[in-house]
């Protein structure tokens, strides 16, 4: 299959969705299919409001659509609920075309956390937006039970991958790191309201906390929390090190929807601590490799105790091989499913 992504996140943002669908396409180009990505570097674009990594085109559902028929695919997938994705909503049902789309982020929490919306305003915004596909991709199935709950329809799952190769355990230290004090509780990740990492950052923890990572909260959680090690963003080659330094890898987010770094600091020995939500819920699943606790410190101290030997293992579950093959596999039943469904009409 040739099969077109629509994204508002793609190259050269690094965050978590570009990363699955560079993931993606090239495992699925491997399995003998073709990939192609519309991006904002495609368009004027201007900086998201409070998150100026992220760029938003500048657009028409006209201009999306006339590069979706340039390339001819077989699929569209509508990967993100951003102008973009917006636009190519608008264009597939007024052209003949059938898409799918994908749930990455719990936007109306995100949103919740910035500004006084209500979640339920945004969910009921989502709602319109994905019911227009003919599947929506997820990360977990406690995910897909969620948004099935909320009246999305047709939640497919999705899971993710980890480079097995890329992360694995490292025996060198970190410079960065050489002179603090064990054990080390480690964060990854954007350093924003949302990731709730005030949640760890305030824990009376034994040892030294180390935040990876940069964004807009990184300021004032600094300035407020002296003691902790701010080493800031770190080329993704250079990850292992730190994953394979962490005696804890702490994930105090309640809004993400799987949560990749997870598996990367498992692949490289860490155990896990975090919140029994969406994502640490469907990844954690063996009690040797992480903690989950509604108290925090609890999880970081129970992590401590952990054997590392376990917790490759069990992210090396995790395959983009096998994230590909399935995502084709949606796509394939969610076109012959709306067919039956045409037909049927």
């Amino acid at each position: 299959m040739k099969i077109c992504i629509v994204t508002d996140a793609w190259r050269p943002q690094v965050n978590g969705v570009a990363i699955t669908l560079a993931n993606l396409m090239a495992a699925g180009e491997k399995l003998g299919h073709e990939f192609v990505a519309i991006g904002p570097d495609r368009f004027h674009t201007i900086a998201a409001p409070s998150y100026p990594e992220i760029r938003l085109a500048l657009t028409s559902p006209k201009a999306v659509g006339e590069l979706i028929r340039a390339h001819r695919p077989d699929h569209i997938h509508i990967a993100t609920e951003g102008p973009l994705g917006v636009a190519a909503s608008y264009w597939c049902p007024r052209n003949g075309e059938l898409f799918t789309t994908s749930y990455h982020t719990r936007f109306p929490e995100y949103v919740e956390a910035r500004w006084p919306i209500p979640a339920a305003w945004s969910y009921a915004a989502l709602r319109h937006f994905h019911q227009g596909g003919a599947g929506l991709m997820v990360a977990t199935q406690t995910l897909a039970d969620d948004l099935h709950a909320r009246g999305f329809q047709r939640p497919m799952l999705w899971p993710r991958g980890v480079d097995e190769q890329m992360f694995r355990p490292v025996a060198e230290l970190p410079a960065e790191l050489k002179n603090l004090a064990r054990p080390f509780f480690l964060y990854c990740g954007r350093v924003a309201p949302e990731k709730n990492i005030e949640a760890f950052l305030a824990l009376d923890l034994p040892g030294s906390k180390i935040v990876v990572g940069d964004g807009p909260a990184r300021a004032p959680l600094q300035e407020r929390f002296p003691d902790a090690c701010f080493v800031g963003v770190k080329p993704r080659e250079k990850l292992a090190g730190f994953y394979s330094a962490a005696d804890v890898f702490v994930f105090p987010s309640r809004t993400d929807t799987f949560g990749n770094v997870m598996l990367e600091a498992l692949a490289c020995g860490a155990p896990v601590a975090a919140f029994p939500v969406p994502g640490p819920v469907d990844i954690v699943t063996d009690p040797r490799i992480g903690v989950l606790d509604e108290d925090l410190r609890a999880a970081c101290l129970g992590a401590l105790k952990l054997s590392r030997e376990n917790c490759r293992d069990h992210a090396l579950r995790y395959t983009w091989p096998e994230s590909a093959r399935l995502f084709i596999e949606n796509v394939l039943r969610a076109r012959a499913e709306a067919f039956s469904r045409r037909v049927s009409a």
